[in-house]
């Protein structure tokens, strides 16, 4: 099996200690259904294209440049050689300006995961002497990279022989939780509830393993082509939601006799 494409090449720089590292996308898209867009009448495939907004007419890629709105409609134009000369170290290095505890991460800005290795030969033991110490002392490393024409903020910590380089959202993408836990009301409950509760989470505890995951969607997106394919009759909708539940105590009593589960007798 072929290793996969690296995305990005460069170096890894702590301090004095530097060595060649490149990464590789930890996700893939190849499992997952894409549609294309049909023309209804004939069935067949449609293309998308750029317009001009005055004139109506297509826009060949040739002809096409980036623009920054600066007011409404008025454009300063950004050409890709222009791009291309901002000569940013992040581009190439990934320095590490900061080291923080891995249990302080906030997994909210947590965005997109890539896989970071050696380069070659002559880097593996800087390499996996920055991760083992890295390791050791529990902690992830903070820096920025270029990657597809864009500044990323990313952190990176060991993870197995290499590292994991993950990109973060920054503070001014993340929506507050005062703005939507603030008008949430904490309501008074009687604590047979929580203990009844507290069992049927006991009942379910385990161990977090990605490999059961299910994609139910997916799944049934599968299921309705295949059907279609054989000429059958797609499978049939899920069930509505029941509506909220009124007598909380009785559902909770009633989730403990389905799961076998019997109550401690109180003291």
């Amino acid at each position: 099996m072929a290793a996969p494409r690296a995305v990005w090449k460069g170096f890894l720089k702590v301090g004095s200690v530097s060595c060649g590292v490149k990464l590789v996308s930890a996700t893939s898209e190849a499992s997952k259904i894409h549609f294309k867009i049909l023309n209804r009448k004939d069935g067949l495939p449609v293309n998308s294209a750029y317009v001009d907004e005055g004139t109506g007419d297509r826009v060949e890629r040739e002809d096409q440049v980036k623009g920054y709105e600066v007011e409404k409609d008025d454009f300063i134009k950004v050409e890709p050689e222009e791009i291309k000369k901002l000569k940013l170290t992040s581009a190439h290095t990934l320095e590490v300006g900061e080291f923080v505890d891995i249990s302080s991460i906030d997994t909210r800005y947590l965005e997109k995961p890539y896989y970071l290795i050696p380069a070659d030969g002559a880097s593996i033991e800087a390499f996996s002497v920055l991760r083992d110490a890295m390791a050791k002392k529990r902690v992830a490393a903070r820096s920025c990279v270029v990657l597809y024409q864009r500044g990323r903020e990313v952190v990176l910590q060991p993870y197995g022989k290499g590292m994991l380089l993950t990109e973060l959202r920054t503070h001014n993408e993340m929506t507050s939780e005062k703005a939507v836990f603030d008008d949430l009301k904490s309501p008074t409950y009687d604590e047979d509830l929580l203990e009844i509760a507290s069992l049927l989470i006991d009942k379910k505890v385990t161990k977090f393993d990605p490999s059961k995951f299910e994609d139910t969607y997916e799944d049934a997106l599968i299921a309705m082509i295949d059907a279609k394919r054989k000429g059958k009759k797609p499978p049939k909708a899920a069930p509505r939601p029941e509506e909220n539940v009124v007598d909380l105590a009785s559902v909770l009593k009633k989730s403990l006799a389905r799961e076998g589960i019997k109550r401690r007798k109180s003291a």
